[in-house]
């Protein structure tokens, strides 16, 4: 690891606030801030969030928990030097059922989230998705690329309301002078995830081990990228200790087909299940791939963990907590 791959693992945060950290991204970044000596507030409202994802930091020193829905005004008490904002519901069976409460975190919670890091001084990071890229026109997608998406289509209230968080921390950054960046997260997966969320790995590796067939939708040629949790939380850090602006993808741009994704998680397994097809959602990309040459070139990043290895971690994980299936 080169100096400044160094300095960006090492930087040291007193006091971090995670919106959405009992959520599976939320929840790792709470565990990792805290094994690194920074002090963690948790800000949810468990709309999508679960307790379990945070039960063992619950009374450890240092770690707090506010429960609240960060579309409406809320308090943290100390001041922060960090404020990741990382609430919203994440998978389509979330927000489809959910609507109006996405599109609310992703108005009125970004401009709470970035009234409490300007007014405290923090930097602010937003987590914000590929789902901005739409279903692609541009392979693989750079940060420069505007995206297809379609604004009234089912899946439009999570893009749009990531789209516009990300409109309104650049307006807040250029406008207020805080030190705002945007990261795009590309298909994360790894422990903690709720088998029934609707994602493609929870999803298959949770029928896999049920030994029910693994439903492919459309013709299963459709691609992913993977990237493992920790991975993207190391990315994740990087990008809020550089100071860049972005926005940054940070995602593996390796791809699977989701077919390719299915025979791997039975053969990771060594389930007997076979392969069912359904219906394609609306609207579902045909292609979704990161450029992370910025990733690589501004924080030194690029992930470490494969997918057979970060699947092989996840179907433990699955295993030995049978409730999360």
């Amino acid at each position: 690891m080169d100096t400044a791959s160094a300095s960006r693992a090492e930087h040291r945060w007193e006091h971090v606030v995670v919106t959405g950290g009992a959520g599976f991204v939320g929840s790792h970044l709470c565990a990792t801030l805290l094994a690194s000596g920074a002090a963690v507030t948790c800000v949810d409202d468990f709309s999508t969030g679960r307790r379990e994802n945070i039960s063992a930091l619950l009374g450890r020193p240092g770690f707090a928990l506010v429960e609240a829905n960060v579309s409406e005004p809320f308090s943290v008490g100390r001041r922060p030097d960090l404020v990741l904002h990382f609430a919203s519901p994440a998978s389509p069976a979330d927000y489809l059922r959910l609507p109006l409460h996405t599109l609310e975190v992703g108005s009125s919670g970004t401009r709470h989230a970035l009234e409490l890091a300007h007014e405290s001084g923090a930097r602010f990071l937003l987590a914000s998705t590929s789902e901005v890229y739409g279903d692609p026109q541009q392979h693989p997608q750079n940060e420069r690329y505007w995206g297809n998406v379609n604004p009234v289509g089912p899946r439009s209230v999570y893009d749009e309301a990531k789209r516009f968080g990300e409109a309104l921390t650049t307006a807040e950054a250029e406008v207020h002078g805080t030190d705002a960046g945007i990261v795009r997260l590309f298909n994360t997966y790894g422990p903690g995830m709720r088998g029934h969320d609707g994602r493609a790995v929870p999803t298959f590796v949770r029928q896999a081990l049920a030994g029910e067939p693994l439903t492919v939708t459309g013709d299963g040629t459709q691609t992913r990228s993977l990237c493992y949790i920790d991975d993207t939380v190391e990315g994740v850090l990087r990008a809020a200790a550089a100071r860049l602006r972005g926005p940054v993808n940070i995602g593996n741009p390796d791809e699977l087909t989701m077919l390719e994704l299915a025979w791997l998680v039975i053969e990771l397994t060594g389930s007997a299940s076979d392969i069912r097809f359904i219906d394609r959602p609306v609207d579902d990309p045909a292609v979704r791939c990161p450029d992370i040459t910025l990733a690589r070139d501004k924080l030194q990043w690029e992930p470490r963990v494969s997918a057979e290895e970060g699947l092989r971690r996840t179907i433990a994980w699955f295993r030995e907590h049978p409730e999360g299936r």
